[in-house]
């Protein structure tokens, strides 16, 4: 038996992603959870975001920005949120000392670095997750 691929959402160019889209896309549950999380980095952190379609990538990203600096990207899966960070080298070990799931930890060490940065992403399924995520974007924040 083998597990099934996650599938990225909203591949089309001429559909920008309204809320309306989104819920649709996501369906209820993981569209409560995707709207927690852009509430909670637009009241409590203030971070701008913006959608854009890349043709590289055939699909709409998100881009979160504090100030012209990218804090994070965002992209929509079939039942969940993607998030995806990079650090420096610099900036690396003091993600090993945030107060979040070791899991985390482990995938970020182990991930082939892109160049000069290191990948951090999330699939952010449960709104218990958005504890490690908002963790991740104090110290981002911080590093900035």
């Amino acid at each position: 038996m083998t597990l099934k691929e996650a599938t990225m959402l909203l591949r089309d160019a001429d559909l920008e992603p309204t809320d309306r889209v989104i819920e649709d896309s996501l369906g209820k549950e993981a569209y409560k959870i995707y709207s927690t999380l852009i509430d909670m980095i637009t009241e409590k952190y203030k971070l701008a975001y913006e959608w854009r379609f890349y043709k590289d990538g055939n699909a709409w990203l998100c881009k979160i920005t504090n100030k012209n600096k990218t804090v994070f990207w965002l992209s929509i899966w079939e039942t969940f949120t993607k998030t995806g960070f990079y650090f420096t080298e610099k900036t690396m070990d003091g993600v090993n000392d945030l107060p979040i799931n070791n899991e985390i930890k482990d995938k970020f060490n182990n991930a082939a670095a892109i160049g000069k940065l290191f990948p951090l992403s999330l699939d952010i399924k449960k709104t218990s997750e958005l504890k490690d995520f908002e963790e991740i974007v104090k110290y981002k924040l911080k590093v900035l």
